[in-house]
């Protein structure tokens, strides 16, 4: 049987029972005894009893050879020979104590999008569904014209300032004839208005009678005494 053929088949295998982190390595370079190693992970012992099972009996229906099984008995590392190729099923404790991968994992082979299924890559690599109203929506968004606002243009800073200027200098609207404009008076001046009105003015002293004035006193002196 083709490899590759081989190989897609403990692949599909593996991922009917939902095998872990599959691994399929080249290992033509370094030994002459097998061409291909797959590595897959169990999360208990039936189940990597039953990847075992799944393995055998898919190769054995596609015409292929199945050479031999071991492990079978504690199901924490079942070995499948298929001649060119080497099926390792672990749980993963056995997995990551032994670390196969350091020892053939020089060549990786790449599996198809739907070969990964069961793995991070795989949800990775496959494309993302999107609802019918979703698309809808976005087709709508798509087809809708694209209308730009257009940004009113800024006047130069002289302009400004002329136009400043001119409102500056306006002048007032003229007051019709025989009508008075009532100016408001602040509070202030209003309330220092009332306080001077509300001040009592001071009298004048009149002056005594020993006080006569400067010029009476000089007119008596003058005036001859009568005879």
């Amino acid at each position: 049987m083709d490899i590759k053929k081989l190989q897609a088949l403990v692949v599909d295998a593996l991922e009917d029972v939902k095998a872990q982190e599959i691994a399929v390595f080249d290992t033509t370079h370094l030994t002459s005894l097998f061409d291909r190693i797959a590595i897959a992970s169990g999360t208990s012992n039936r189940q990597t009893k039953a990847l075992a099972a799944s393995v055998r009996d898919k190769v054995k229906a596609a015409g292929g050879d199945v050479y031999g099984m071991e492990g079978e008995d504690t199901g924490e590392w079942v070995l499948v020979d298929l001649g060119d190729m080497i099926v390792h099923i672990m749980q993963a404790p056995i997995r990551a104590y032994y670390r196969l991968e350091e020892i053939w994992g020089d060549k990786p082979v790449k599996l198809g999008a739907a070969k990964r299924k069961n793995t991070q890559e795989a949800e990775d690599a496959a494309p993302k569904k999107v609802s019918s109203h979703l698309a809808a929506g976005k087709k709508a968004v798509d087809a809708a014209p694209v209308v730009e606002k257009k940004t009113p243009a800024r006047k130069p800073a002289a302009a400004k300032a002329a136009t400043g200027e001119k409102k500056a200098a306006a002048k007032p609207a003229a007051v019709p004839a025989g009508k008075k404009i009532k100016v408001a008076q602040p509070k202030a001046t209003v309330a220092a208005v009332k306080a001077l009105k509300a001040t009592p003015k001071p009298k004048a002293a009149k002056p005594k009678a020993d006080e006569a004035p400067a010029k009476t006193v000089i007119k008596r002196i003058k005036k001859p005494a009568a005879e």
